[in-house]
């Protein structure tokens, strides 16, 4: 049996029942270069909140705990990431955490880690979307509030904010269709331009002779210690940086090494940190920003960096914005439609969703699906879409914990006999301990978001549609019960990875073999 799943077959013999003509499921084609994967990472991470919330930041944390804040965030996203580097090496196959949850606690759990990271990918896909029409209702406000039709939530809705985002849906939607290797290359320039616009900025904000660094003085906001203020920031981080597990879901679909998975998400990590940063010191440099996050302002990023610079900081913003909204739409379409193939794969939803297209090999029932809903949000107004994407960091936080925990239960102690079957770099204390670790910073994550009164907590209207989603969950899976049953472990297995899982991760039966005294209790 194989080490690990670097080149799952195209065709495996005994296919379950049901599964199409009978063969394992076409596979993705290897077209996604380093440099693609990426910008998926960062241009999934960095999106409308790095140009349009430093101030909201500087009010809650002061430049002091908004850079250490973000510090400490990169650090933790950082420890997780470790699970994540080993993961993909070990198993590349698309579906990222909806795999490690099957491979770690089985299917039942993997339905609902692919469940809710759909409902992540989802909402982001739908948010960035909608953050696309809200930068032209800044930009040109007299152009956009124009054909009235309703208010929800206390948000005027026009006609031409739906017509911008329901354009920006489609147009994302065919370019994942068209192919990967399209969206990627689109992907990595779209990255380029949002850096160098960024460099742009935070370079004329400190070479201006208006500016300087006593304007980021108070560091703190009045009456706020600095563990409260760092803590305010750290809360954040789950959504600040999602985006590197977007990484996971393309790796079927890797040209190179997927050893090399785990540089590319660390610099990912790093350079989205580098960028929040960059302009956090550019807004809080360019006045004092206890003056700015008082003002009221609709937008007090623009307002800062237009101050110094004037309209070409404006031009510089409006591209950043633009990039990284459509990076987010781009890299988060590719992850969404992933995680329904390899739910359709495994046949915890209709197989359908398995299919790709007959001549660009993308996953297009997905990328439709999403398409479709998606293409509800803007009616509702962004008041009411916040409701919902609030809650999408509960969907990737879940994602982040089943992988911390399935590479912690993969890991072993280093001084642990070795296992004549084991994976590659599985015997290692530092990362079972940091594996470990990791899933502890997911849990408290997700209190954060779910302890009321705490820093990042959800609100009803969040919870509420938690609830809502958590209950079709129940229903769609309880509808697929009795076709899964017919399916064994090893063939779902044989779907999902298109090979046999190694030995050393079949912890039911390992577990049964100890019991019964075929394994010695080391191995």
């Amino acid at each position: 049996m194989s080490k690990s799943i670097e080149n799952p077959p195209q065709n495996v013999a005994s296919s379950p029942p049901g599964a199409g003509d009978g063969q394992q499921p076409e596979r993705m084609a290897k077209t996604l270069k380093p440099r693609w994967v990426f910008a998926i990472a960062l241009g999934s991470a960095v999106g409308w909140g790095a140009f349009i919330l430093p101030t909201d930041w500087l009010a809650m944390g002061g430049p002091l705990g908004t850079l250490a804040g973000f510090s400490i965030g990169a650090g933790l996203m950082l420890v997780i990431a470790v699970s994540y580097g080993f993961l993909i090496r070990t198993f590349p196959v698309s579906g990222g955490e909806l795999a490690y949850a099957l491979i770690g606690y089985g299917r039942v759990h993997a339905f609902f880690a692919g469940w809710f990271l759909t409902l992540g990918y989802v909402c982001i896909v739908a948010l960035n979307a909608s953050a696309l029409a809200l930068l032209f209702r800044k930009i040109m406000p007299s152009v956009i509030e124009q054909g009235y039709l309703y208010t929800v939530a206390g948000w005027d809705v026009y006609l031409p904010e739906i017509i911008i985002s329901v354009t920006a849906l489609v147009v994302f939607a065919v370019l994942n269709i068209r192919g990967t290797a399209l969206s990627g290359r689109v992907q990595y320039w779209a990255c380029v331009l949002m850096i160098i616009a960024v460099a742009a900025i935070i370079v004329s904000v400190i070479a201006s002779p208006t500016t300087h660094f006593g304007n980021m003085s108070p560091a703190l906001p009045d009456g706020v210690s600095p563990v409260a203020a760092i803590i305010a920031i750290v809360a954040i981080a789950p959504w600040a940086f999602i985006g590197f597990d977007n990484v996971p879901q393309a790796a079927e679909e890797f040209d190179f090494s997927p050893s090399k998975a785990l540089r590319l998400i660390v610099l990912a990590i790093v350079t989205a940190a580098a960028l929040y940063m960059a302009m956090i010191v550019s807004v809080s440099m360019a006045e004092p920003w206890q003056a700015l996050a008082n003002s009221g302002s609709a937008w007090g990023t623009a307002d800062a960096v237009t101050g110094v610079i004037g309209g070409s900081g404006l031009l510089l913003l409006a591209i950043a914005i633009t990039m990284g909204v459509s990076t987010g739409l781009n890299g988060f379409y590719v992850s969404a439609s992933r995680v329904l193939m390899a739910m359709g794969r495994a046949q915890m939803i209709p197989p359908i969703f398995a299919r790709l297209h007959s001549k660009h090999k993308t996953p297009y029932v997905g990328i439709i699906a999403v398409l479709i809903v998606c293409l509800i949000s803007p009616w509702f107004g962004r008041a009411a879409l916040t409701w919902v994407v609030d809650m999408s960091s509960i969907g990737v936080t879940i994602a982040y914990l089943y992988t911390c925990l399935c590479a912690f239960r993969i890991f072993r102690p280093t001084h642990e006999a070795r296992d004549p079957k084991a994976l590659p770099g599985m015997y290692s204390t530092t990362k079972k301990v940091l594996s470990g670790v990791g899933a502890v910073i997911a849990i408290v994550f997700m209190l954060l978001l779910l302890i009321p009164g705490s820093p990042g907590a959800l609100g009803p209207q969040s919870l509420i549609a938690l609830a809502v989603w958590i209950v079709i969950g129940v229903v769609f899976f309880l509808s697929r019960i009795r076709h899964n049953r017919k399916l064994t472990d090893h063939q779902v297995d044989r779907l999902v990875f298109g090979d046999d899982r190694p030995a050393v991760t079949r912890f039911s039966e390992r577990a049964q073999l100890r019991r019964e005294g075929r394994l010695s209790t080391d191995g």
